[in-house]
């Protein structure tokens, strides 16, 4: 199949798909907060009736035990998401590979509110950025697939491979619902690669693909004292402040060599081969290009590795957030009941977020003093995952960044988690293709997140070939471990 005419379409429509990417912008859809359920709600429904529009087939807003799922598809065969009985799906004939492209429609919260330059969720372009949360991660992102899906449907009516889009709100909270999802859905579902844009690259025209990411374990360490606040002329120095204390459990968390101080941690970290970490060195981020990111001088973390490596290779343990006693203006002299700290650990191969779970809960019991009580709970974990870069899915992105960028993709690990990543190879058996879009100055999670609109229709140019690529490509070729991608032509 031809891509001239859907080229054509997409570059054609780029304000209109400008103004629907500020439209979805628009929605609050914090998913953290529950004051933004409604907002999410519509943001799902909206999201359904434009995958209707545009030409996708079994749109579906699918309830959850949180936020709804959304699930679209076109194939040349149906799902039980179509409402039709198993008898009457029927494979496709000739066979053609069958892409699942997944996306997260929630965002983060965006405090402090009064850093940004314009409100939030009033999308607002700015030289070549369009300014907003979740203008990047993930809705631009997420959009570009959208729009190549349309510039296909819509110029020619069909596309070069079947597509399955599974579209959530819960990635933001660790996706709680959407991985027992794919658990129960996984025939619906199968396919032979799935594609989401969730990551970054390395510059304006230096694309990257990420074949590694760390794992993700959230916790909440709650430190409790005196059945109520305490007036701090009356009982200071003769009750052990739970804030304090909370405070000294903190302290214990790295050795004075930033390595994490629980017992037994790096156990199953898995050591890299000296070829390896050389291809990170050639490949990756300088410390000097990671310090300039981060808009700091000094780096700072476990002794022995360059700074690409303790954010990829080398688990990470991050103090989130401390919550106690009072917050308001002036002065109050208490001592607080109550303290909280919200932890979140990033793993690596080979580590079990369940083990670790364990081990943290161990040594706090282990540090916390006896003048006060600790409580740990567990928000969400994923996986660590490793991707092989020669897999066919992942030779056909690298081609399509060639077509849309002008320039080859590097293979980059990736510091970050996307929770159902890790559900998608373990459950669907397939790799996930993470092509990211972002730029490393996009302000993911900060306040005036932005997204580079040349990288927003560059993304589209390229999602386009992806999808030519992939179409090209057979079934058999698509099994883990196949080296190239074989002969495929591509029309031009």
């Amino acid at each position: 199949m031809s891509t001239a005419l859907a080229l054509k379409y997409s570059q054609a429509h780029r304000q209109r798909f400008l103004a629907e990417l500020k439209e979805f912008v628009r929605f609050p859809t914090i998913s953290a907060q529950p004051q933004n359920a409604q907002a999410i709600r519509e943001c799902a429904a909206w999201l359904a009736n434009h995958l209707g529009r545009i030409g996708m087939k079994h749109v579906r807003v699918i309830p959850t035990g949180g936020h709804p799922v959304i699930y679209a598809d076109h194939c040349r065969f149906s799902s039980r998401f179509s409402g039709k009985p198993e008898s009457d799906v029927q494979p496709p004939d000739p066979p053609r590979p069958t892409l699942l492209i997944y996306g997260h429609y929630d965002v983060q919260p965006v405090d402090p509110v009064s850093e940004w330059r314009s409100a939030p969720f009033e999308p607002t372009v700015r030289g070549d950025d369009l300014y907003g949360r979740g203008a990047c991660d993930d809705k631009g992102q997420m959009f570009t697939h959208v729009k190549a899906i349309e510039s296909y449907l819509q110029a020619q009516g069909d596309l070069p491979v079947n597509v399955k889009c599974l579209f959530e709100g819960e990635e933001e909270i660790g996706s709680p619902n959407l991985i027992p999802f794919v658990v129960r859905n996984q025939r619906e579902l199968a396919a032979d690669a799935a594609v989401a844009s969730d990551t970054r690259m390395l510059g304006p025209s230096r694309p990257g693909i990420s074949y590694a990411e760390r794992g993700s374990l959230n916790l909440e360490v709650e430190v409790r004292g005196p059945k109520h606040d305490l007036h701090s002329g009356n009982f200071g120095g003769a009750v052990h402040n739970p804030l304090q204390a909370l405070c000294e459990i903190v302290a214990k968390l790295h050795d004075t060599h930033g390595r994490i101080a629980v017992p037994h941690f790096y156990d199953r970290v898995r050591k890299w081969h000296v070829e390896e970490r050389g291809r990170m060195f050639e490949t990756g981020p300088s410390d000097e290009d990671i310090l300039r990111e981060a808009g700091i001088a000094q780096g700072w973390g476990e002794v022995g590795y360059t700074l690409y490596e303790r954010t990829t290779v080398r688990p990470s343990l991050a103090v989130a957030g401390l919550v106690g006693g009072y917050q308001g203006p002036g002065v109050k002299r208490v001592i607080p009941a109550r303290a909280l700290a919200k932890v979140n650990l990033r793993l690596v191969p080979d580590q079990d977020p369940r083990e670790i779970d364990l081990l943290f809960r161990r040594y706090i019991a282990r540090v916390t003093p006896r003048t006060v009580r600790s409580t740990v709970r567990t928000h969400s974990h994923a996986k660590p995952v490793l991707m092989n870069p020669a897999h066919p899915a992942m030779q056909a992105a690298a081609f399509a960044y060639r077509r849309g960028f002008g320039a080859p993709p590097v293979f980059l690990r990736s510091g970050g988690t996307i929770p159902v990543v890790s559900a998608f190879q373990e459950v669907l058996r397939v790799p996930t293709v993470l092509m990211g879009f972002a730029l490393p100055d996009d302000r993911i999670h900060a306040p005036n997140e932005r997204f580079h609109l040349p990288n927003f229709y560059n993304g589209i140019t390229t999602s386009l070939w992806f999808l030519a690529a992939m179409g090209a490509l057979t079934h058999p070729e698509l099994q883990p471990g196949t080296e190239g991608v074989g002969s495929m032509a591509y029309g031009d």
